[in-house]
């Protein structure tokens, strides 16, 4: 009873705090003190204080202003990639649907081809190729993510067109779309949630990676990742240059992990009644 009120109320802190940086991220012209751009050159490495609540880094720029322009960036590489992921795996769940057996099986060997490299190393050879950008990196996250999404989408396909109700609806003469979307769809959907939540979360810390070594968001666009790599060479000068953007990152990597987990026991009893 006391681990099922911990966890609650750890999803409820989690679900606030996300809500708080998502408004902060949609309201972040308006509530920002300053540009996230605008230089001080007279307040570098400038400690908090009422003019700048979180200090300033080497260029004098404010850094709640840019922690708060960083979020948008971090949610929308998340929402993103895990669009374009869903995409593709919706592929799979078609294939697998509809039977096409031969192209199920050769583009599965090309999914778990992707799964067996770093998803870091796979990031930085897209991105590579691809470009240096917030579009080049959500493009690049989308389709590393996309294996995970149709292992699990193509799983739970073939482990429900056995039950005795897809059976049924065939002997019946039901549409095999119509299967799909009335029978399958519904009954993955839990499953799917979950694995976007724990998604979004690792969107989040390439992204950040990604900008930290060079290869993601470039100056002088805010991003966390950025923030921490301008940081890392002042930590003792100036540490709140790593500890504010740092906290913000991790926490909300952490929310999205703890939401996953609740939504995974809430959508299984057993696990649920087993804790």
């Amino acid at each position: 009873m006391v681990r099922s009120s911990s966890r609650r109320l750890l999803f409820s802190l989690s679900s606030l705090y996300l809500l708080l940086i998502l408004a902060a991220a949609i309201a972040a012209p308006h509530i920002a003190p300053y540009s996230p751009t605008e230089q001080q050159l007279e307040r570098r490495f400038h400690a908090p204080d009422s003019h700048n609540i979180l200090g300033t880094d080497e260029l004098g720029r404010d850094i709640l202003t840019r922690i708060i322009y960083g979020s948008r960036p971090a949610l929308v590489v998340g929402l993103v990639t895990v669009s374009i992921a869903l995409l593709l795996g919706g592929f799979f769940l078609f294939l697998a649907g509809m039977g096409h057996n031969a192209l199920d099986s050769s583009i599965m060997l090309l999914m778990d081809s992707m799964l067996s490299f770093p998803t870091i190393l796979l990031a930085i050879t897209v991105v590579s190729f691809m470009g240096y950008g917030l579009v080049q990196v959500m493009l690049a996250l989308g389709i590393i993510s996309s294996p995970v999404f149709a292992r699990l989408i193509r799983a739970e396909t073939l482990s429900i067109k056995t039950e005795g109700y897809i059976e049924a609806a065939r002997a019946l003469g039901t549409p095999t779309v119509k299967i799909v979307f009335k029978h399958i769809v519904p009954n993955i959907m839990s499953k799917v949630i979950v694995q976007c939540s724990l998604t979004f979360a690792q969107a989040i810390v390439v992204e950040s990676s990604l900008s930290f070594l060079g290869v993601g968001i470039q100056p002088p666009d805010a991003s966390w990742g950025l923030m921490l790599k301008d940081a890392r060479n002042y930590l003792i000068q100036a540490p709140w240059m790593a500890i504010y953007p740092g906290l913000c990152l991790a926490l909300t990597v952490l929310s999205f992990n703890i939401i996953g987990d609740s939504l995974s026991e809430k959508f299984n009893p057993r696990l649920s009644d087993r804790l």
